[in-house]
């Protein structure tokens, strides 16, 4: 990637030249040199953006299919079950069981919520 402006070799030295001409052509290259630091960082943010856009795509697409599977799961527990008690009876049993795993996961993540993220120092 280019910089918005290109890096000039620095011109050869006159014997003749100031101090302020010299200051001024350091003053330049810095400009120069920042900017193009500022388009590299830029450059490889985009990437890593870029990179972390694909990914996060694939794992929404992973997390839809294993919700689809769950739910078939479910489905073909339910209908197991009901040639035992009955479509009713199956629904509420999975129904039950399943609203019982999420509340112990929700009790979980809550207890998790409550640690801090680093450790306290004492005084």
């Amino acid at each position: 990637m280019q910089a918005s402006s290109p890096i000039r070799p620095p011109a050869p030295a006159d014997e003749g030249e100031t101090l302020t001409t010299l200051v001024g052509r350091l003053v330049d290259d810095s400009r120069n040199l920042v900017g193009a630091e500022i388009a590299l960082y830029k450059a490889r943010g985009l990437e890593r953006v870029s990179r972390y856009k694909s990914a996060a795509i694939f794992f929404v697409a992973a997390g839809v299919l294993a919700l689809a599977g769950l739910i078939a799961l479910l489905v073909g527990l339910i209908l197991s079950l009901a040639t035992l008690i009955g479509p009713l009876g199956a629904t509420a049993v999975v129904v039950v069981v399943v609203l019982v795993v999420a509340g112990i996961l929700a009790m979980i993540g809550k207890s998790r919520m409550k640690q801090p993220i680093l450790p306290e120092h004492g005084a």
